[in-house]
């Protein structure tokens, strides 16, 4: 039995006021016709095909890999399903329908939709809902047997159908074969339109069963034509992202103020404080301590860190590592076991080695970093001269002296010191103490002369 779902998305979207194609807006990060695709995906045994229309181009170049068939003119929701036959006709045996703007849609949902038709006798089974507040959705009307006899749009409705409280969501199982020639045979709607929802009574006429189900979750339903729609559909979605991370074991003080991201990772006894921001490719391991105030994105953090009232962005942390408040990580920060990096602190492109603590006030970038070294607060790596980026190494068990200016390229050795306020301008050897401006070896190494004699 093969199963393909069609999703459409070529609505105009006139509603939303963007140039940005209503179906790639945003929700929890992701574009919204993703959450359709992988509903779809999981109740289909074939590819899923989006029907396109506006913005079609950039709608391919964002969801990539999908089967696509466009619809060069609005006529319809049946007009565009109707697009799909070429493609699909004689290779598939049932065909879910639904909408690419209801991110809120479960593959379970979907599965159940699959599973109903599959044991009715007649051509097509859809998804209801009864709620008091319509949304513009069409009315379903029943026959004496439980069956769907026709849907009424709300524009059209007469008073004692707009009393009807079951309302139809948009989504759909039909028998492919029935299907095709169905759609051949829909009328055209006074707007100039052919409308998928007059299948229902095409199959009505035929005494063909179309069977109902009714969602008990009125937020599934949820599609997204205005911007008011699309925060309801956000705060939906950021709800049931965070109610699964805290079944899976992490703490959320103040899920409500607490926003994650689609397809983030978070291993569980992680604590989450209020007004921390989690985005993109994130994963945080165990026991961790995340925020308040803090916002993460695009980085990889092992277990037991603490991240306090900081930013942090392309960045790497492994076990045992504590930063903040008020630290900043870029793009390529990477800190090693048991880093301490303290208050207003900023990283770039670096590596600070196992143990290393970094004072306040202190900016470390392009630089290579040992372990167990000490980097004072106001410290600063000056790696930029104004043409290209230059790397400072400091090897092992240094210790750079408060408000030290390391003017790269430069290298320490191992063990190496500076003074406090030095600017060092010249590679250090290990071992040696260096201290004024520009920064002058003052104890060498054992064995070597003293500077000057």
């Amino acid at each position: 039995m093969k199963i393909t779902a069609v999703l459409l998305a070529a609505g105009q979207g006139t509603r939303m006021k963007s140039e940005l194609p209503k179906v790639l807006h945003p929700i929890c990060g992701r574009p919204m016709a993703l959450y359709g695709l992988d509903a779809a995906r999981s109740a289909s045994t074939e590819p899923p095909v989006l029907v396109v229309g506006v913005g079609a181009e950039a709608v391919r170049q964002t969801l990539g890999g999908v089967d696509y068939v466009l619809q060069e003119q609005p006529l319809g929701t049946g007009h565009a399903v109707l697009q799909a036959e070429s493609l699909l006709k004689g290779k598939t045996d049932y065909v879910i329908v639904t909408y690419a703007d209801m991110p809120l849609l479960r593959g379970e949902t979907l599965q159940k939709l699959v599973e109903v038709q599959c044991a009715n006798s007649g051509p097509m089974s859809l998804l209801t809902v009864v709620h008091d507040n319509p949304r513009g959705f069409g009315r379903v009307v029943r026959k004496t047997d439980g069956t769907v006899s026709e849907i009424v749009e709300e524009y059209v409705a007469r008073p004692e159908q707009l009393a009807i409280k079951e309302l139809n969501v948009g989504a759909y199982c039909f028998s492919a074969e029935w299907l095709w020639q169905a759609l051949h045979r829909i009328p055209m709607s006074k707007k100039g339109e052919y409308y998928l929802t007059d299948t229902v009574e095409l199959a009505a006429r035929e005494h063909l069963a179309v069977q109902p189900i009714v969602l008990e979750d009125f937020v599934e339903t949820i599609g997204v034509n205005t911007r008011i729609h699309l925060a309801e559909a956000e705060a939906a979605m950021r709800q049931r992202i965070n109610n699964a991370h805290m079944l899976n074991g992490v703490t959320l003080l103040d899920p409500a103020s607490t926003y994650i991201e689609a397809g983030i990772s978070l291993a569980a006894d992680t604590v989450i404080w209020p007004n921390t921001y989690l985005q993109g490719q994130t994963s945080i391991g165990p026991g961790c301590e995340i925020g308040p105030n803090s916002h993460i994105r695009d980085s990889q953090i092992g277990a037991h860190c603490r991240v306090f009232m900081s930013v942090m962005e392309g960045a790497l942390l492994e076990n045992h590592v504590e930063i903040g408040p008020f630290a900043r990580l870029r793009k390529g920060a990477h800190l090693c076991e048991h880093v301490h990096m303290g208050n207003f602190g900023e990283v770039k492109d670096s590596t600070l080695g196992p143990g290393t603590k970094m004072g306040h006030f202190s900016y470390i970038g392009n630089a290579h970093i040992g372990a167990q070294v000490n980097i004072g607060a106001g410290t600063i790596t000056c790696n930029f001269d104004g043409e290209k980026k230059n790397v400072t190494e400091i090897g092992a068990g240094a210790f750079i002296g408060s408000d030290t200016m390391l003017v790269a390229p430069v290298s320490l050795g191992e063990q190496a010191r500076t003074g406090a306020g030095a600017v060092v301008t010249r590679d250090i050897p290990a071992g040696a103490l260096a201290v004024g401006v520009p920064a002058r070896v003052i104890k060498p190494l054992p064995g070597q002369d003293k500077p000057g004699h």
